[in-house]
């Protein structure tokens, strides 16, 4: 079985721990594991790392990389030029396969989901991929509880025999519901819509031309082409709720999307205080709270709320309304806050840098790049730069000369100079950096040469 896995994301509904440019299914959440490479991993259970082919774009392409790096995968990346929602980026992935390898079952993931039970998982693949010989299928969880988060799926006849028989031809889909209508919906016997999907990339395609040509018609060009004309559509609105050949197969691992804090909360270990804590924190007459943070966290007389602390930013909400965090994030966007799309760390395809202090004319950081890779040959017009390597060796370019840089020694960048910093060695190298000038953001770089085709 091919597996495609959705890797986009806004990331505004965990902030602060996740950014715009940082989301949910790369943070390290369980085990100094993310969510992307937990999903990686459940794939290998049905496909091989030759047949995962991960869908995601050019700002979070570099940490995809790195992550299937960490866990000795090869899987194809493909690059959406913008984000077009769910249709466009499925569409991209099973054409690329269909053409690659003919006529293909695949499996449709998304990157962020928590599922407990390995077992459970591969089972409702298995009868999946038998009902997808004639059927659209979607995985529809049992709910647990009248969730408002969620859409929701009225399962109909039940299609499949034999040992594939748990499977069943979809009435509706339903959008979230109020509180009253989830809570009916629970008593009916409805299904949460997981987002995950099993399909024959012929029988998709098909449907395709029938209720989404004009995606279809926007894929016969080039694939920058193809996203600008595109509509931006879900595969919910734009196939499944039309198609006549979805069926559902219900799904009960312990399956949860981590929209919210609360739902991070009901996931995450409990003290004896029923508080979930990741970091330092001293509770007195305190419970049911959700902690997150890199400093200590002392909480007295509190209850069933949701604290997290990152080094630029802390949010205190109650758990019953953490699910409108994104507003947070949407208003720092509309202000030009870069805390809506970056955290002190900054990931970029060499490496990362984390600012350690902004002066105003000047800026702090610490720099790492990994072995064997280098910025971009570039230069700027409103700062100079002082480099102090601690860890590690920098072939460093300035002007027309190149040198060794070793642990303790330093070098000086003046204002619109040409330079280049590299690693040459096996190990990570760490600098500190110091930009002194009347501007010294980000876009204050001119690029020359970059091997990340950034010019």
């Amino acid at each position: 079985m091919k597996t495609i896995i959705l890797a986009g994301g806004s990331g505004t509904r965990l902030f602060p721990l996740s950014r715009e440019h940082f989301p949910k299914q790369f943070i390290r959440l369980f085990d100094n594991v993310s969510l992307f490479q937990k999903t990686v991993t459940r794939a290998l259970l049905f496909s091989t790392e030759a047949e995962i082919t991960i869908v995601t774009n050019a700002d979070h392409a570099f940490l995809v990389r790195d992550q299937l790096a960490e866990i000795k995968c090869h899987a194809s990346i493909l690059v959406e030029p913008e984000g077009k929602n769910t249709l466009p980026a499925i569409y991209y992935g099973v054409k690329t396969i269909a053409e690659e390898h003919g006529q293909s079952t695949i499996a449709v993931l998304s990157s962020d989901h928590l599922i407990e039970s390995d077992s459970d998982y591969l089972l409702a693949f298995q009868r999946a991929e038998h009902l997808s010989k004639d059927h659209l299928v979607v995985f529809g969880v049992l709910p647990t509880s009248p969730h408002t988060g969620y859409g929701y799926i009225r399962p109909g006849r039940e299609i499949g025999g034999g040992d594939a028989s748990n499977g069943y031809a979809v009435d509706a889909f339903f959008e979230k519901p109020d509180q009253t209508t989830a809570e009916a919906y629970l008593n009916e016997g409805y299904l949460w819509n997981s987002g995950m999907f099993v399909f024959n990339s012929s029988i998709f395609l098909d449907e395709c031309c029938q209720y989404a040509p004009v995606v279809v018609e926007a894929f016969e060009h080039p694939v920058d082409e193809a996203y600008r004309i595109t509509p931006r559509i879900s595969i919910d609105y734009g196939i499944m709720e039309k198609t006549d050949r979805a069926a559902v197969v219900p799904f009960a691992s312990g399956w949860n999307d981590l929209g919210t804090f609360d739902a991070l909360y009901s996931v995450l270990p409990k003290n004896g205080d029923k508080n979930a804590v990741r970091g330092e924190h001293i509770g007195i007459r305190s419970h049911d709270n959700l902690i997150i943070g890199d400093r200590l966290i002392a909480t007295i007389g509190i209850s069933n709320l949701a604290i997290v602390e990152t080094k630029d930013a802390i949010l205190v909400a109650s758990r019953d309304q953490a699910q409108h965090v994104g507003e947070v994030a949407k208003l720092l966007k509309e202000r030009g806050d870069e805390r809506a799309s970056f955290h002190t760390q900054v990931h970029r395809p060499w490496g990362s840098y984390t600012t350690l202090e902004d002066g105003g004319i000047y800026k702090i950081k610490r720099v790492s790049v990994p072995p064997g890779r280098r910025l971009s040959l570039q230069m700027h017009h409103h700062r100079s730069e002082h480099w102090v390597v601690v860890k590690g060796t920098a072939e460093v370019t300035i002007g027309g000369e190149t040198f060794l840089l070793k642990n303790g020694e330093s070098t000086y960048v003046p204002v619109g100079t040409v330079h280049r910093l590299a690693n040459p060695g096996l190990l990570p190298l760490e600098l500190i950096e110091v930009q002194i000038g009347e501007y010294t953001g980000e876009d204050d770089i001119v690029r020359i040469e970059d091997d990340f085709q950034r010019v």
